[in-house]
């Protein structure tokens, strides 16, 4: 049976699929794309395979979008098979093409579909259960980086322009609040204070990359421990997911976005602020997890700025939270008043706790990086 507000069993016509279709369900926790699990059968085996509905109003351009995506997994899977990898087939996400070939289907309603293979035997986690999940994350994050390191092709299409410029981002929040459209700011002036004293951060990656003393790289840009798959058996890394914001950019706001979600104890938008911590465990777990594969090619620069990547990243989410409150909440999704400021008071707080802890963080960094 079909769950959700799509025709599922008409979609999954439309894609090479061999087998008889059982039925849909709404699948994960995502709150950007439609994800569905379908179920087949073939041969007397049932199998399940993941269909789509890809946000075009957040990603305005899907046929370019699913040509990044292929061009990534076809080199990421090219890389595996030359490594004669025996868990190549979960190595990366595998597109099922449409009947004609193509990488997406379009429906009557201007919908964007694409299918992938559902990787059987691995799972994700919402919320870090321990060092151990964050240190396998960090290693498949790394490896993803270094297998992309020699991407052919020139750059990949920008799916969201600038969309970790905190110079920007900065900009954008100072525009809010002189606009001020929803009368918030005096609410806010705590927050708006400690944001706009970390103006002379905002920059350092931005024009490290404009400079060339950091290097340009091919990064997943939202890594989310979510978005890497672990196998139920031994806990391994298997397959970094969700590949919509696949661009050239800086490793360090992937380190950094790690340390952000992995790394902090309390939710994203606890009220109770007493509750949020960061925890320096979970941080040396992470780096030495993503230097065991990505050391091998981190410039001296990009490892001296591990640590600062963090506050960086954490920073930037909590302005991008903080502009939102500030302009009536337009862009992230709400369910109770003044959640955009809660979540950015955590982000703070948690940057605030990572700034306490800085020679901590740095230490760990030499400690596993010998730098």
């Amino acid at each position: 049976m079909t769950a959700g507000p799509h025709d599922l069993a008409t979609i999954v016509r439309h894609f090479a699929i061999e087998g008889r279709f059982l039925g849909a369900a709404p699948y994960g926790t995502g709150h950007i794309n439609d994800t569905y699990a379908s179920r087949w059968e073939r041969d007397g085996h049932e199998f399940r395979v993941i269909q789509q509905r890809i946000n075009h109003k957040v990603f305005p351009d899907p046929p370019r979008l699913m040509e990044n995506i292929d061009r990534v997994t076809r080199h990421i899977r090219a890389k595996l098979a030359a490594a004669a990898d025996p868990d190549a087939a979960r190595g990366t996400l595998t597109i099922i093409p449409t009947r004609e070939g193509r990488l997406y289907h379009r429906d009557a309603e201007g919908n964007f579909w694409r299918s992938y293979v559902f990787i059987e035997g691995a799972r994700t986690y919402d919320i870090c259960p321990g060092p151990e999940q964050a240190r396998e994350a960090a290693c498949a994050f790394g490896r993803f980086q270094h297998h992309l390191a020699d991407l052919p092709g020139g750059p990949l299409f920008e799916t969201i322009p600038f969309f970790h410029h905190t110079p920007r981002r900065l900009a954008a929040l100072e525009q809010a609040l002189e606009r001020d459209v929803a009368n918030r700011a005096a609410s806010a002036r705590p927050e708006i204070e400690f944001a706009l004293a970390r103006k002379p951060m905002t920059a350092v990656i931005t024009d490290g990359l404009e400079q060339g003393t950091l290097p340009v790289r091919v990064t997943h840009n939202d890594t989310k421990l979510n978005n890497v798959m672990l196998d139920d058996r031994t806990g391994r890394g298997v397959c970094v997911i969700d590949l919509d914001t696949v661009m050239n950019g800086s490793v360090l706001y992937d380190f950094g976005d790690m340390v952000r979600t992995c790394a902090r104890e309390g939710a994203e938008d606890e009220r109770d602020l007493a509750r949020v911590r960061f925890l320096p465990e979970r941080f040396a777990a992470l780096v030495a997890g993503y230097w065991e594969s990505a050391g091998a090619f981190l410039t001296p620069r990009e490892t001296e700025l591990l640590a600062f990547s963090a506050r960086l990243i954490t920073f930037t989410i909590g302005i991008r939270f903080l502009t939102d409150y500030l302009a009536g909440d337009v862009y992230f999704k709400i369910h109770r008043p003044g959640h955009n400021l809660d979540r950015a008071r955590v982000q703070f707080k948690l940057l605030a706790e990572m700034e306490a802890a800085e020679e901590q963080m740095q230490a760990l960094v030499r400690r596993h990086t010998g730098c």
